[in-house]
């Protein structure tokens, strides 16, 4: 069996993923591959580089992410460039990595944690879809926590994404994280029941 997880940015994804993994679940880490493919040597990055500049590169080859993060969020369209270049390496990743957990494992969950599962028009490709939510209000404040943003910058990251009510009205599970983790973890505990999982 497998799940497609997903959320909107600083909703708990990572939280929830670690939850469902203590209890035996295979995690495929769309954010993971993202950052592998972005490694010095690999062709993604060459080809980021190559689209935008010397500017985004640190002076010992790696990724400026920042500066990186900078240009997409401002501009829809370098967002766009950014996305034709990764998304294929890093779905054909996650495909080949998913096969083989189900050939390998057939009878554990897998799990593939998926932050633009949407917005990419993916969801076909999973048995079920889990969102992890939190309101709008709690998501811009736990990003400006994390990533030390203004609200300005914050506003900018989640509007670059579907609102997150929106992924929640679409889903086939929810898991609400604004509460308690251990409230997060109850509703985890109910699900892994549910589905007869051991």
């Amino acid at each position: 069996m497998n799940i497609g997880l997903t959320g909107g940015i600083a909703t708990g994804k990572s939280t929830v993923s670690a939850l469902l993994v203590a209890k035996g679940a295979l995690l495929i880490d769309a954010d993971a591959i993202a950052r592998e493919v972005m490694l010095p040597g690999h062709p993604v990055l060459a080809a980021v580089i190559q689209h935008f500049g010397q500017a985004v590169m640190n002076s010992d080859g790696t990724l400026h992410r920042k500066k990186l993060g900078e240009i997409v969020f401002a501009d829809p369209a370098q967002r766009q460039a950014l996305n034709n270049i990764t998304h294929p390496a890093i779905r054909e990743e996650m495909r080949l990595r998913m096969e083989a957990y189900e050939r390998e494992q057939p009878d554990k969950l897998v799990l593939a944690d998926i932050p633009l599962l949407y917005e990419s028009g993916l969801e076909g490709l999973y048995e079920e879809i889990m969102v992890v939510y939190v309101p709008r209000d709690v998501q811009l404040q736990r990003l400006m926590l994390r990533d030390g943003l203004t609200e300005e910058q914050a506003g900018l990251r989640l509007s670059a994404q579907m609102d997150i009510e929106q992924k929640r009205s679409k889903a086939d599970i929810v898991i609400d994280n604004s509460g308690t983790q251990a409230e997060t973890k109850r509703q985890i505990d109910l699900l892994w029941q549910r589905k007869g999982l051991s």
